[in-house]
């Protein structure tokens, strides 16, 4: 710290000196200062014109980090006006005036009044002019000029990381690039030493090295190896000052790791590796495991297995399991233990991937022996054949013979063996099986149309151990026999035209028949269709074979007629080819039918043909709609009946009865106009219905007296009441009689009860009715009959 505050001391010095000179230089001269540094202002060794001015410049620089008591003295700014009488004012503007730069305005000094620091700001601009001080009037145009800073020694060199990783492939050779580090230096790289750096390695040796000036880092020693170490810690040094005493220093710590190469072959660690295997075991097993080391790493130290030697070669196999690096050794196929009881395998491990840089590192590769044991196995019996074939003809005998199969117990104890048949392939057991021989049988007679294959399975067990068995499929062919006679392939009918026996007979057949046979094709075709032996000589139809399992059957004669006759069933004898050959006979339908002119079909009905005779088609038509007219009429009239009106009361010649409609509520008053056409009446038990009138008939029969009669269809209410007023008042002889009716809704359970008489004549009531006779002629009748016992007993 002293030698750099001296260093200042000096520069400041050097700076005083050079301002007395520069001045006396200026004054003489009057010639334009250059901006050393300056780029924008003109380039070093560029003569500029100078515009005519009285400035005279003393100083342009001023060194960074000055820590003295009094100011910095920059500079002095003076005019050739300026007579020294104290008339001018100096002014200073721009960046940093009046806060870090400050000027004497009667001397133009300017001084520096705070520690600079050229990292964070290299050069300042600042503008200045002469003015009157009593005025402020301008005596110069106002001038620019720049103060720069001066760098000195005061940062040092950083790395532009902390750490740095890095990796290196392991025997790589000397002088193998590993890692570029570079530091950087905040001091001014055009002034001095200061940014000039120089690397050097204080940690690492002798493994890296560091080349001073780039800072690259190499290898320095040959043949490193990863499996050895593999990470290696190195501490790089940047200096400033180009390394020199004195000179500022930074440090990083780089990380070398070695990356993998493939310079290890593999090696089994063991000469002879021991296994075994049952004789029970099934191929794909797993018998056991090698193992090769390798020490490299990731691909470089994949290996895989192969069996290149040895007697089981066939039996055994090796896969390669690239999670473990393990070779697996597996059964190929069964071994017997009674056969060979011992193999022997030699196995070879072999890196994946070889580097051929290192191939003159010897083969990549390493061989052991495996040795493999047969151990024994209780076995279960093996069939001599994987799967049978039998066959039996249908139809044959309970006890048949169908075939046998045979199983030995492979072990050398070979235990008896016991048959049986697996029940679930033989669920109608057709079959039965020898427990000791192993021979087939049926239990009752088969049939090929039912089922021409069966499928069963056979245990073989042994009998001292049921727990040991075998299982084989058996399948059973049934045999066809001629059981079967022929039929009709569909049921055919034919038709012929009737004719007279003047036309021609056509060649072509009425129809065409074909047959069927459930039989097997051997015991089937060729058919052979022919006519009964009795009737071979029918005089209507015959048959004529036509050798392709097909025949035709034709006319021969013409004339048929339906009125005669309308339907011939013509019998045909069907034989198959079967050895002894089947036969049937099958009924042909044949129906004579009415043909035009083409020999179209219109109609195969006797009936219809009589009809034709007599009556044309539109006559038929005629009558089918005459009939229809009058089912119309018919019907409309039923109609109109039924929405037809009826009187309330209905009278007859012979009887007369009251009409009495039962309701289920009483009251009303004289609106009611049921019976004749008027609204319905509003009875909620009634309202969503019709309910329909009961007449009671009176117990007094009476002939009625003529009089007058109102309309059936009347709706006049008045004149119908009136007219039965008027025939009661006339005939005294005439029952009484009400017409009960619901003229209005009341409600249920009356209090006043009811009103009506009608019941009264038949019971022993107590109460006086004798103030009717005080009501007038129209109650005369009433009280007649119910005013008193004595007068009704005279009536009667």
């Amino acid at each position: 710290m002293k030698e750099n505050y001296c260093l200042q001391a000096a520069l400041v010095c050097l700076s005083i000196l050079c301002h007395s000179q520069t001045s006396a230089l200026e004054r003489r001269s009057h010639l334009h200062p250059s901006f050393h540094g300056h780029h924008e202002k003109g380039k070093e060794g560029q003569v500029l014109q100078r515009s005519k001015r009285g400035w005279v410049w003393n100083q342009f620089f001023v060194i960074e980090e000055y820590t003295g008591p009094d100011p910095v003295l920059v500079g002095r700014l003076h005019s050739d006006i300026d007579s020294g009488d104290g008339n001018i004012k100096y002014i200073l503007s721009g960046e940093g005036a009046g806060t870090i730069f400050v000027i004497d305005d009667k001397s133009g000094n300017i001084h520096a009044t705070k520690t600079l620091d050229r990292e964070e700001r290299a050069q300042y601009t600042l503008m200045a002019q002469a003015v009157d001080r009593d005025t402020n009037r301008p005596l110069e145009p106002p001038s620019e000029f720049i103060v720069k800073v001066q760098d000195i020694n005061d940062n040092p060199p950083e790395f532009l990381h902390e750490t740095y990783h890095a990796n290196v492939p392991e025997r790589s050779n000397v002088g193998t690039s590993v890692i570029q580090v570079t530091a950087s230096d905040a001091d001014d790289p055009t002034y001095g030493n200061s940014a000039k750096l120089v690397y050097s390695i204080l940690e690492g040796q002798p493994y890296f090295s560091v080349e001073a000036q780039t800072g690259i880092i190499r290898t320095a020693l040959p043949n490193m190896d990863r499996e050895a170490k593999e990470e290696y810690h190195v501490v790089i040094q940047a200096k400033d000052m180009g390394g020199h005493m004195g000179g500022l220093s930074g440090t990083t710590k780089v990380t070398i790791t070695l990356t993998d190469v493939n310079d290890n072959p593999p090696k089994f660690p063991q000469s002879v590796y021991q296994m075994s295997v049952s004789e029970a075991a099934v191929p794909g097993e797993e018998v056991g495991r090698v193992k090769a080391k390798d020490p490299d790493i990731g691909e470089n130290g994949l290996v895989t297995y192969n069996i290149v030697d040895g007697d089981g070669m066939e039996l055994f196999e090796i896969t390669t399991d690239y999670e473990t690096q393990e070779g697996v050794v597996k059964l190929k196929k069964p071994v017997d233990f009674e056969t060979k009881r011992a193999y022997s395998l030699k196995v070879e491990a072999a890196n994946v991937h070889i580097d051929p840089k290192f191939i003159s590192n010897g083969p990549f590769k390493d061989t052991v022996t495996v040795k493999i044991a047969v151990e024994d196995a209780d076995e279960p019996p093996m069939f001599l054949a994987p799967s049978y074939i039998h066959e039996v003809q249908e139809n044959a005998a309970a006890g048949t013979v169908v075939g046998r199969v045979h199983a030995k117990d492979p072990d050398a104890a070979n235990s008896p063996i016991r048959y049986s048949i697996d029940r679930h392939t033989d669920l109608d057991r057709f079959f039965t099986i020898n427990p000791e021989d192993g021979f087939i049988k049926t239990t009752k007679p088969l049939d090929r149309e039912e089922t021409s294959w069966l499928n069963i399975s056979v245990f073989a067990a042994e009998i001292h151990n049921r727990h040991q068995e075998a299982k084989v499929p058996v399948a059973i062919r049934v045999l066809d026999v001629n059981d079967n006679a022929p039929k009709f392939a569909a049921p055919y009918e034919g038709f012929i035209c009737e004719s007279d026996q003047t036309k021609p007979l056509s060649n072509q057949p009425i129809v065409t028949i074909s047959a069927d046979d459930k039989d097997d094709t051997a015991n089937g075709p060729r058919f052979i269709f022919s006519l009964p032996p009795d009737i071979i000589h029918n005089p209507n139809f015959t048959v004529r074979d036509n050798r392709d399992n097909t025949a035709g059957v034709y006319a021969r004669r013409g004339g048929f007629s339906r009125q005669k006759q309308d339907l011939y069933l013509l019998p045909i004898v069907i034989s198959d080819g079967g050895i002894p050959p089947m036969s049937s006979t099958n009924t042909l339908t044949i129906k004579v039918c009415g043909c035009d002119v083409n020999g179209a079909l219109l109609s195969c009905n006797a009936e219809a043909y009589i009809l034709n005779a007599g009556l044309s088609t539109g006559a038929l038509i005629a009558i089918l709609a005459c009939i229809v007219i009058l089912l119309v009429i018919v019907v409309l009239f039923v109609t109109l009946r039924r929405q037809k009106k009826e009187p309330l009361i209905v009278f007859e010649e012979e009887d007369v009865r009251e009409n009495i409609i039962t309701y289920d509520d009483e009251g009303g008053g004289e609106e009611d106009t049921e019976a004749f056409d008027i609204a319905t009446l509003q009875n909620p038990d009634g309202i969503n219905g019709f309910i329909p009138r009961k007449d009671i008939k009176p117990e007094y029969q009476y002939m009625p007296r003529p009089g007058l009669r109102p309309a059936p269809n009347s709706v006049d209410v008045d004149d119908f009441i009136n007219t039965r007023i008027q025939e009661a008042d006339n005939d005294p002889t005439a029952p009484p009689y009400d017409s009960i009716q619901i003229y209005g809704y009341e409600g249920r359970g009356s209090v006043a009860g009811s009103l009506s008489s009608l019941e009264s004549a038949t019971t022993d009531s107590d109460l006086d009715y004798d103030y009717l006779q005080n009501w007038g002629p129209r109650f005369k009748k009433l009280a007649d009959l119910y005013g008193s016992k004595d007068t009704f007993d005279d009536d009667s």
